[in-house]
């Protein structure tokens, strides 16, 4: 039996997101678009006799962060080595940088095992937001609207490196809404929302105050529709998780947030949702 590591096609990224959405990670049903823009090499797909088993994502960030997600072996091809295989082909492509990723905590001793060390748990919070106006002088618009350069500008407070051609694309795909809080001016906050085969998820939602987060979240549901939504909230800021509580959502599933390097030097006080479990 032959076993090969290419590239993923398009094609074959959104079958990686196919795969995810049987794991139950709830994708969004458009994001394998703005996924293959991040970085069009990063998705790799093993082989067996030409037929996909094995998957993986290791997405290069300016020139010294990583993030890997995507790391599937389907049912049939657990227990003999494929996956491993691609790992190692991974860790390759992202070999010299800080390397993150968000795993299930039953994982994290594997984890470990592999260089990486627990940084904080992302926390999904889930159910139907409660109303929430935004504060007074504060103005919420579509992400769209705006300079690119000053969301891309407002982006790298809370991510490590710039992502521009991805943030492009995520704010840009079908089946979503992306919206800004301005205030006297300046942009105060940013969220995406957008459609999955469960809850709309939520990500990424930066704000300068909890009730601008707040205020986002119940915009992004009306504008959308969404009766049902998910946020992976950072449970190292509390503000965060409380306001998620407070807006009736439930905590439903958690991932461990890893890094074989240290912490990013991010705003973490206005992080209230990272963008995607599977890219950072």
């Amino acid at each position: 039996m032959s076993f090969d590591i290419d590239v993923a096609s398009a094609d074959d990224v959104a079958r990686m997101a196919d795969w995810a959405g049987d794991e139950g990670w709830n994708p969004g049903n458009t994001d394998a678009l703005a996924f293959h823009a991040a970085d069009p090499g990063a998705f790799l797909i093993g082989r067996l006799d030409g037929r996909p088993v094995a998957c993986i994502s290791v997405v290069r960030y300016g020139a010294s962060l990583g993030f890997l997600g995507f790391y599937i072996a389907r049912p049939e091809a657990r227990g003999k080595g494929y996956g491993i295989q691609v790992w190692r082909a991974g860790m390759a492509r992202l070999e010299g940088r800080n390397v993150g990723l968000d795993g299930v905590v039953a994982q994290q001793h594997n984890y470990k095992k592999s260089g990486f060390r627990s940084a904080w748990n992302n926390i999904r919070h889930e159910g139907a937001p409660s109303e929430v106006a935004p504060p007074k002088g504060v103005g919420l618009v579509d992400a769209r609207s705006i300079a690119f350069d000053k969301l891309a500008a407002f982006d790298r407070r809370f991510f490590p490196e710039a992502r521009d051609s991805f943030l492009a694309a995520w704010i840009s795909m079908p089946e979503r809404a992306a919206m800004v809080a301005v205030q006297d001016g300046q942009l105060m906050g940013f969220a995406v929302m957008r459609a999955c085969r469960a809850a709309s998820r939520v990500g990424p939602l930066f704000a300068g105050s909890p009730e601008i987060a707040g205020a986002l979240v119940s915009a992004l549901a009306t504008k959308t529709g969404a009766t049902a939504v998910a946020i992976d909230v950072p449970d190292r800021n509390k503000p965060a998780v409380r306001l998620a509580e407070q807006m009736g959502l439930k905590a439903s599933f958690e991932t461990a947030r890893m890094y074989t390097g240290p912490d990013p030097a991010v705003e973490y006080a206005g992080l209230f949702g990272v963008s995607s479990l599977e890219l950072g």
